[in-house]
């Protein structure tokens, strides 16, 4: 199979698929290759780059994971301001609050309920004890960037 990038004379661009280029070159010539926009079989088709693989010893090690294309080009300016400031900001939020790892949906509820004083603290909580939380009315909040657990720092 064998896919053209095709035109007709009106400049409406469209693929066609076919089973050789020759098989390409017969229904052109009995005036089966149509353009699907306005019906002229007046079709080119487009300039193309072959797809030519590599071989097979240059062939990269398939991936563990998947990767996921990302652009090239820099973050504008503003972007790496606006990120800057929400981390100092959550930087500050945590400055003087204290880690409780799993125990934060427990935690957070004990306080809500009168159950042990409050203090400002952050932990982790699964999207279901984090909805659970919010149905209870717990005030609690997602915090924008991930928080590494005292023990997973240098």
């Amino acid at each position: 199979m064998i896919v053209f990038d095709l035109s007709c004379a009106s400049g409406h661009s469209f693929e066609g698929w076919f089973g050789s280029s020759d098989d390409y070159t017969r229904q052109q010539a009995r005036g089966l290759v149509t353009c699907p926009q306005c019906g002229s079989a007046d079709i080119s088709k487009a300039p193309m780059a072959p797809a030519v693989g590599k071989k097979s010893s240059q062939q990269p090690a398939a991936a563990a994971t998947p990767t996921r294309q990302v652009a090239n080009a820099p973050m504008p300016r503003q972007v790496v301001e606006a990120l800057k400031q929400l981390a100092d900001a959550q930087a500050r939020a945590l400055k003087d609050s204290t880690w409780v790892g799993r125990d934060f949906a427990e935690q957070s509820r004990a306080m809500h309920y009168g159950e042990r004083d409050h203090a400002p603290i952050h932990g982790e909580a699964s999207p279901a004890e984090a909805k659970a939380l919010a149905e209870e009315g717990v005030p609690v909040a997602a915090l924008p960037f991930r928080v590494a657990p005292p023990d997973e720092l240098n």
